[in-house]
């Protein structure tokens, strides 16, 4: 079986009282990622701490994590992803982008996010594939998924050569790709549910009480970040 290297862009770390639930997110990944694609072998780079590969080279693939801090802040280690984001553009590289990965997706390359009039997204929440959007890599097919959100940041504005692929009625640009190699979707498939609720219920005051309430009822529909996993594995195949 063929190695492909996966280069996990670390942007931020699980709290240390959180660390009992699930490990980092250098744990949640491969646990979500190795039973649908064992060749799949991560490499870690701590980009928040300021730890880049050294070339885009590196590796066959990139996967960039979600983060408690915005696209938009003016901190070096987020200037430095811009660029390397732009760098992976330029050369045709394969990137996958959850929450924070997929709306600098946009934001690295010309588009533009920001903080969303509905506030918080958190919970359970049903992305709707769009008519005529659908591709051979989204197998088995499904029209509907449910997926956990946890944000208030939101893609606005596409970057050139963009897609929308799924949209939420609290987040229309859910998913997207640009070109055919770089793939966001705003949801966290690889958040346990337990870690979700742990979120959220240390976040009341900042999501509003009556928010948090819904989403953690949400928390009892079927959820399909499986699905949605085999479906970026599926991607990458379709490009590598």
């Amino acid at each position: 079986m063929t190695k492909i290297k996966i280069g996990l862009l670390e942007c931020d770390h699980v709290r240390d009282e959180f660390r009992h639930i699930a490990g980092d997110y250098r744990d949640m990944f491969p646990v979500l990622f190795m039973p649908l694609a064992p060749e799949w072998e991560f490499v870690f780079y701590d980009v928040a701490n300021g730890h880049f590969p050294a070339s885009v080279d590196e590796c066959d693939v990139y996967l960039c994590t979600g983060s408690k801090s915005s696209v938009y802040d003016d901190e070096p280690w987020i200037r430095d992803l811009k660029a390397f984001f732009r760098q992976m553009y330029a050369q045709q590289k394969i990137f996958l982008g959850v929450c924070f990965g997929h709306q600098m997706l946009a934001e690295a390359l010309g588009g533009k996010v920001q903080k969303s009039a509905v506030g918080w997204c958190v919970g359970i929440h049903e992305f709707k594939m769009l008519d005529g959007e659908r591709t051979p890599w989204m197998n088995p097919s499904k029209e509907n998924l449910n997926l956990l959100m946890m944000c208030q940041d939101q893609v606005h504005q596409l970057p050139p050569d963009s897609t929308i692929l799924a949209s939420a009625d609290d987040c229309p640009v859910a998913m997207f790709r640009v070109g055919e190699r770089m793939l966001g979707v705003q949801a966290h498939p690889e958040f346990p549910l337990l870690y979700e609720e742990a979120l959220m219920r240390s976040r009341v005051e900042r999501i509003g009480a009556e928010k948090t309430a819904r989403g953690l009822e949400s928390l009892t529909l079927p959820l399909h970040s499986t699905l949605m996993a085999q479906w970026m594995v599926s991607f990458v195949k379709s490009v590598l």
